[in-house]
């Protein structure tokens, strides 16, 4: 997968540009295998050096590289992937919507950046979301 496309490229270079304002997050890249989001605001003018929000273990705001992010390989030979359906804002674990903004105080009470929307997992399974939006837990199907 191409990590950025060239309007991405271009809206990453644009706040770059224009340093100190507080931006909402133009892509996301994830790890599809399990701990590793990162969402970027900008890119230096060198098009290597992205500066935004990575969440690994923790969240944390700084500079991270777009080849390494591109050279990481796991397992079944998948790489880190680009959050196509990433629109600027995700949900709290409160299922609240909140933007997502590397200094907005919604981050702090989110308290950890939402995965990618693939499903639910149950025990080691990886059940689908159910239709119409609510989720059920596996156990007493409470929402």
């Amino acid at each position: 997968m191409i990590l950025l496309t060239d309007d991405l490229r271009e809206r990453l270079l644009a706040n770059g540009r224009q340093r100190g304002a507080d931006r909402v997050p133009v892509v996301k890249f994830f790890n599809p295998f399990g701990a590793g989001v990162w969402l970027a605001t900008e890119l230096d003018a060198d098009g290597e050096t992205l500066y935004g929000l990575a969440e690994i273990c923790e969240p944390e705001r700084g500079h991270f590289s777009l080849s390494e992010l591109s050279s990481l390989r796991l397992p079944f030979a998948m790489e880190i992937e680009r959050d196509i359906l990433f629109t600027g804002t995700f949900r709290s674990r409160r299922g609240r919507k909140l933007p997502a903004r590397p200094a907005a105080s919604g981050l702090r009470n989110a308290r950890s950046i939402a995965p990618p929307d693939l499903g639910r997992r149950v025990g080691s399974a990886l059940m689908p979301a159910p239709e119409g939006g609510r989720r059920r837990t596996a156990s007493a199907g409470i929402s």
